[in-house]
Order: structure tokens, then C-alpha cells, then sequence
């Protein structure tokens, strides 16, 4: 369990490559947040960065009931694939509409306070994610690897 109440699901054990990859990339966009002035932007970056980490799980551990041909929404099949992410899922959907504005850069779209929320939340989740597919112990050399 998280501070904010969320809930991080057990590793799995094997990563797929292109789930490694989503997270690299979640960790690119958190970073790129981070360093960005406005409000619009770290609010777009945290969004983007959350929805990596979200693909990241479901390339993790594919839904064997969902069909490979139709696109999905990354936030109503994550809670299938991972029911304790469902939290999580809503969080990022209630930001959506949000995420647009800011991707518009219309004025006013976010405020910093909520951009600094979103980042500090998505930084959560992709770290949460990186748990939750053990992808941590895959992406980093272990004690006595040379590395």
C-alpha cells in the first residue's frame, strides 16, 4: 500500500522487452516533467509518463481474453489485467480531459500545484509499475555482476 492509498501488485517474473522499454520511456517523460517550467507541459509529461507505465503492465501480463486486432484504452484494461491498479486507472482517467487542455496549451489549462501533483503521482506509478513487473531487478546489474 501507498501513502496516497494505492495498492502495488506482486512482480512477475519474467519482463517482456517491450514492457522494459514503456518504462524506460515513462522514466524519460517523468524527467522531462521535471525540467520543464510550465505547468501545461510537467501536467502532459506526467500523463504520458503514467500511460508508459500503464502499457508497460499491460505488456507485462498480457489480458488473454482481449483481442490483439482493436486498439484498447490503456485505463479501463489495466484493472482488468491488474485489479489492484484499478485505483490508479481512475486517477489517470479523471486527468484526461485535463491532460488534453494542457496538450492544447490553453491558457490556464493547469495550474502549477496541479502539475506538481500529477508529476509527484506518476513518479508513484511508474515506480509502482517497475514493481509490479519486477522490472528493477532486470534492468539493473545484481550485487557481484561486474556492472
Amino acid at each position: 500500500m501507498r501513502a496516497s492509498g494505492q495498492v502495488c501488485p506482486a512482480p512477475a517474473s519474467d519482463v517482456a522487452p517491450s514492457a522494459l522499454a514503456f518504462l524506460k520511456a515513462a522514466r524519460r517523460e517523468l524527467e522531462a516533467g521535471k525540467r520543464d517550467s510550465s505547468a501545461a507541459n510537467r501536467y502532459l509529461a506526467a500523463h504520458l509518463a503514467a500511460l508508459r507505465a500503464a502499457a508497460a503492465i499491460l505488456a507485462a501480463r498480457p489480458d488473454p481474453r482481449a483481442r490483439r486486432k482493436r486498439p484498447r484504452n490503456v485505463w479501463k484494461a489495466l484493472p482488468q489485467v491488474e485489479p489492484a491498479l484499478g485505483a490508479w486507472a481512475a486517477r489517470f482517467t479523471a486527468g484526461a480531459t485535463k491532460r488534453r487542455a494542457a496538450e492544447a496549451q490553453l491558457p490556464r489549462a493547469v495550474s502549477r500545484r496541479e502539475a506538481n501533483k500529477l508529476l509527484r503521482d506518476a513518479e508513484t506509478f511508474v515506480s509502482c509499475a517497475e514493481s509490479a513487473i519486477g522490472a528493477l531487478s532486470q534492468q539493473r546489474p545484481g550485487p557481484g555482476s561486474g556492472s
